[in-house]
């Protein structure tokens, strides 16, 4: 896949998720300047980040590409086997981390998507993509930003030949039809591959079937 998607734009040491803003709030992640270069950073992925990345199966390379929150809980690439050309979509695409790993693998003539539900998530990781791309010579067309609900994603019938997700879908009060809408927009013999949490025991303490735990 074409290089030099990597380390442009190193996630700084933030707030309570790191989400990217440019006009204050919890979180700190920094995106593209105005003048149009990379924003200044830090040079490197704060340790935390990198460590939790490295654990869930990412490579040192991958862990150095802009937009790792490493709030996830595995790497949803290790099985999607994405190959040249294919559309990827991304659940819940948060800084874009996930949706550069995945421009490295389809290439110019692939595409990725990434849907969020966050304003502030989506303008970040717009800014991250973009400057990516450019840096690295590819079209900005090669990534859409979305903002959107999984439950409802703003993605067409059938135009999709891969979608990926880490740690998004047990967040959906309604997970049937998220696994719904990812079978309405995969094209035929289309693939999902989600790294996620499930609940292995038949019933949970009373202390963590609150709506506030099974969000946390």
């Amino acid at each position: 896949g074409p290089a030099g998607l990597a380390g442009l734009l190193p996630v700084t040491a933030g707030g309570c998720c790191d989400v990217p803003v440019t006009t204050g709030g919890c979180c700190d992640i920094p995106v593209a300047a105005a003048g149009g270069g990379p924003a200044s950073a830090a040079p490197s992925v704060p340790s935390a980040s990198a460590d939790l990345s490295l654990a869930m199966g990412y490579s040192p390379e991958e862990i150095k590409t802009m937009g790792n929150l490493g709030l996830g809980c595995g790497n949803p690439f290790a099985d999607a086997n994405v190959k040249p050309g294919e559309s990827v979509l991304d659940l819940g695409s948060g800084a874009g981390f996930d949706c550069l790993l995945a421009a490295n693998l389809v290439g110019p003539t692939g595409s990725v998507v990434g849907v969020d539900m966050t304003p502030d998530m989506v303008s970040a990781a717009r800014s991250n993509t973009r400057a990516a791309l450019r840096d690295a010579g590819l079209p900005a067309s090669l990534i859409s930003i979305r903002l959107g609900e999984i439950e409802f994603l703003p993605v067409p019938n059938a135009s999709v030949d891969c979608v990926v997700s880490n740690c998004v879908v047990n967040l959906s009060c309604d997970q049937p039809r998220v696994y719904r809408e990812v079978a309405r927009v995969l094209r035929p013999g289309g693939r999902m591959c989600s790294s996620d949490v499930v609940k292995m025991v038949p019933d949970l303490p009373d202390h963590l079937n609150t709506a506030e735990a099974l969000v946390a």
